[in-house]
Formats: C-alpha cells, sequence, structure tokens
C-alpha cells in the first residue's frame, strides 16, 4: 500500500479518535445538562445517546480506517468505500461549521477548529484519491 495514504490515514485517524474520546467528556466539561430544564429528563437521555453515539463513530471510524489502510487484510474496495463514507462525515463536519460555527465567541478557536476540520478531511480525501487512482 501506498506510504502517503498510510499516513494521511494515519493522521486523520489519529485525530478523529482524538475527537471522538475528547467529546465523551464534553458535556460535563461544558456543563451542557445545566441548560435544559430539569424537568426535561427525556431531552437529557436523547442528547447523552446522541453524544454517546456521535463519540464512539469518531472512535471507531478511525480505527477501522487504520486497520483497514495499514492492514494486510482489506481489499481496495473496502478500503475506498470505508474511506469516502469518512469523507463524506468530514465534508458534513467542515460545511456544518463553515454555515453553523462553534467557537463563534473566540475567532481563533472557531477558526482554528475549521483548520483541523479541514485537514482531517484533506487527509482522508488525499487518501482516497490515492486508493481510487490505483
Amino acid at each position: 500500500m501506498n506510504l502517503l495514504a498510510k499516513v494521511l490515514v494515519t493522521v486523520g485517524s489519529t485525530v478523529s479518535i482524538g475527537f471522538g474520546i475528547w467529546h465523551f467528556f464534553v458535556p460535563k466539561a461544558w456543563n451542557w445538562y445545566s441548560y435544559i430544564d430539569a424537568k426535561a429528563t427525556e431531552l437529557v437521555v436523547v442528547i447523552r445517546a446522541i453524544n454517546t453515539f456521535f463519540s464512539l463513530c469518531l472512535v471507531l471510524f478511525g480505527i477501522v480506517n487504520v486497520l483497514f489502510v495499514c492492514g494486510e487484510r482489506a481489499n481496495i474496495f473496502s478500503i475506498i468505500v470505508m474511506l469516502a463514507a469518512t469523507c463524506i462525515l468530514w465534508i458534513t463536519r467542515v460545511a456544518l461549521q463553515l454555515i453553523y460555527p462553534q467557537g463563534s465567541v473566540n475567532p481563533v478557536f472557531q477558526y482554528g477548529l475549521l483548520s483541523v476540520f479541514i485537514i482531517v478531511l484533506l487527509c482522508y480525501l488525499i487518501s482516497l484519491f490515492i486508493f481510487i487512482s490505483q
């Protein structure tokens, strides 16, 4: 397999896994539930479930991409499908950051997030094009 693609996928996946692990702790760190009426217990459960699902997806996508690209057993079709799905997720994340920016109180944070999201997307996109061209 292409060394550049392995490096790019490893970098993108490491950041994805890091975001996923970090996001498990976001609700408590940012005190999310203090903004919700105490009587809205179902809303708390839903937010907790969505955040857990999102966080776990980032971690699992990162791990699976590394295993497919750096492992010996995945075929090219599986790698392309997985990278394409990951690219769609990161394209969506970049678009959301452009349309509904997070961290808009602090421009450094807002554009820092956007920059990281774009870098991760490029890691996966470039790798995808490498594998498609093989």
